[in-house]
């Protein structure tokens, strides 16, 4: 189940608490692994790791592949959606980055937007910021 944190503790003024990807979470294991391996043969180990098609979709994008890095980013960010929701997650409140494990699906959001952005859809720009202004504020500086 997930770690849920006390709301009077978490400073979340609206009532939901906090998920959590379990501390276990494949991301774990992808972060380690993505220090000297190859993110596509990551990714091929890991197809559920939000983190490991984030890497995928920031390769792609500075090697100017902006549809390559968008098909990525998408992939993490469903990926990551379904490991929120089976921490408990029901579509909305906080996703704090300053828990390890949320960092993956964290960052495959902020691509999906920064491709969105690119690709010119402002409309899903947008969502993704405000998906990640909802998520942790810290994030948008």
């Amino acid at each position: 189940m997930a770690d849920r944190t006390d709301n009077l503790t978490s400073g979340n003024l609206l009532g939901i608490p906090e998920t959590r990807l379990p501390d276990d979470f494949v991301d774990t294991q992808v972060a380690e692994e993505l220090v000297d391996g190859d993110p596509t043969d990551v990714v091929a180990r890991h197809l559920d790791s939000p983190l490991a098609w984030a890497t995928l979709a920031e390769d792609a994008l500075g090697d100017g592949e902006e549809v390559a890095a968008y098909a990525y980013a998408r992939t993490g960010y469903h990926r990551g959606l379904d490991a929120l929701r089976k921490s408990g997650w029901r579509g909305q409140g906080p996703i704090p980055a300053s828990h390890a494990p949320n960092r993956g699906f964290l960052r495959a959001l902020a691509m999906l937007g920064e491709t969105s952005r690119r690709l010119g859809d402002q409309a899903e720009a947008d969502r993704v910021t405000a998906f990640l202004r909802e998520a942790d504020p810290s994030l948008l500086g």
